[in-house]
């Protein structure tokens, strides 16, 4: 009776591993579909570059709640429901933002900047998303690497306040964004602690 409830231990910890390197996974998809979204909508003209500029500070805000819940190496469920509701809002107000009366201008040097940008978070957040799926990335470097990804939106969200993104500040958030594919990269080539 000993080894059967200990095998059942076993067997539901290693149940339980793959289950939170899937959450994470989930988290980390949730961004790249909400980068996606932001993008979209400032190539459709349906956003404008200080809307855009607000999602990013939105999701900032998001990447910290992932980067503090995952630091331990582990997504509890009280933790993905506060980060599932963030996201929620989150997209709401895309949805919001790119149904209402203000438009952009996508030809616009402001908004081909802040499209570059954000496309950029889109392949950030899927390098991310292809570590935690491959295993090659701990949910401890996923952490970290929300954190990078928090600065760089926050960046983005700083340019844009005004509604204009120049080219110094463009600079700006392209440094970060180096930082962190410098950072991604590193990540994913150090083999992941199991947490």
């Amino acid at each position: 009776m000993k080894i059967s409830a200990t095998l059942a231990l076993l067997l539901a910890g290693s149940v339980a591993i793959p289950a939170l390197a899937q959450t994470a996974a989930t988290e980390v998809q949730r961004n790249t579909n909400q980068q996606q979204r932001i993008e979209q909508g400032l190539q459709s003209g349906a956003l404008n570059t200080r809307e855009a500029g607000q999602l990013e500070r939105q999701q900032s805000h998001v990447d910290t709640m992932e980067k503090n819940a995952l630091k331990d190496g582990t997504l509890s469920p009280a933790e993905q429901s506060r980060i599932q509701a963030a996201q929620n809002k989150t997209s709401a107000a895309i949805a919001a933002d790119k149904h209402n009366a203000k438009l952009g201008n996508p030809a616009s040097k402001s908004s081909q900047r802040m499209q570059a940008d954000v496309q950029r978070n889109v392949n950030q957040q899927a390098r991310i998303e292809q570590g935690v799926a491959s295993g090659k990335l701990s949910n401890g470097q996923v952490a970290s690497l929300e954190r990078g990804q928090a600065h760089v939106n926050h960046a983005e969200a700083h340019a844009a306040a005004n509604g204009h993104v120049g080219a110094v500040e463009q600079a700006t958030v392209q440094g970060k964004e180096n930082t962190q594919s410098a950072r991604i990269y590193h990540k994913k080539a150090t083999p992941a602690v199991a947490q």
